[in-house]
């Protein structure tokens, strides 16, 4: 069977994500020595600096607005929500009213419908990158925080050392990118919007109940691009937003808006 799926336009979103806790995403390990680090931050070979992987934004994302919604895991293997058609509220057009599985996508399968939502790698905001620079931190760009783990039976502790990219710090711009394929898709862009605040309610990255990982959103901007002339970039307004609860509460106006923008035809 053979699918057309058109694009109709895309809607973009960039802000700049704070740090309001130290912040711990971490890397391979490949590297570390006896006595050394037990868990480090992820870094660009590069450059050598710590960044927030697209993945873990948006896959922080995804396992909030599944919470929210209440889906259950149906992919063992991978540990999320996702509809076919032998489980889970699923017609033979689609997934009827699931608004991860349109949003976020599925593994590879017999349903045909592209994924909504695309989040970029986040980089330490240059401003925020130079006043790293002059922190005398443990290690370059970031802290060492020592935990004890503590054996309830026997009471022997178990230190153990986590690196932080400290608080305060900035990453940005961050990008989020969200298509426009049918009409639906503009109501959709609630499902970013309460995920986005999900994860300002809850962490990012590890050592999150031990309080790492708390993040704001902040100076966000939206435009789009549309099939009249793909290359331009259209703002919704020129000042950003400071926070995603003001998006949201202007989220109606905004949708609005983008129907204007991107024209969606049968």
């Amino acid at each position: 069977m053979t699918t057309n799926i058109r694009l109709f336009g895309r809607v973009f979103f960039t802000m700049n994500v704070k740090a309001v806790t130290g912040l711990h995403i971490g890397g391979s390990g490949a590297d570390l020595e006896i006595g050394g680090l037990d868990k480090e931050v992820i870094r660009d070979p590069l450059t050598n600096e710590p960044y927030i992987p697209g993945s873990s934004l948006r896959g922080k994302m995804r396992s909030q607005i599944e919470k929210y919604y209440g889906r259950p895991i149906t992919n063992h293997y991978l540990g999320i929500h996702t509809c076919d058609k032998g489980t889970y509220n699923v017609d033979a057009n689609g997934y009827k009213g699931c608004p991860v599985c349109y949003v976020f996508g599925v593994p590879a399968g017999d349903f045909a419908s592209a994924t909504r939502l695309t989040v970029r790698d986040i980089r330490v905001h240059p401003d925020s990158l130079e006043e790293l620079k002059k922190l005398e931190t443990d290690l370059r760009y970031t802290e060492l925080k020592t935990e004890v783990a503590i054996d309830r039976v026997t009471s022997a502790a178990t230190p153990r050392t986590l690196e932080r990219v400290p608080a305060g710090a900035v990453f940005g711009p961050a990008e989020l990118v969200f298509g426009v394929y049918e009409a639906a898709d503009f109501a959709r862009l609630k499902v970013v919007t309460d995920a986005l605040q999900l994860v300002e309610d809850d962490y990012i990255g590890g050592a999150g109940s031990r309080g790492s990982g708390k993040v704001k959103f902040e100076g966000i901007r939206l435009y789009v691009r549309n099939g009249k002339d793909y290359s331009q970039e259209i703002f919704y307004r020129e000042q950003p937003f400071e926070s995603v609860q003001e998006l949201a509460k202007e989220l109606p106006k905004i949708v609005n808006w983008l129907k204007e923008q991107i024209p969606v035809t049968a």
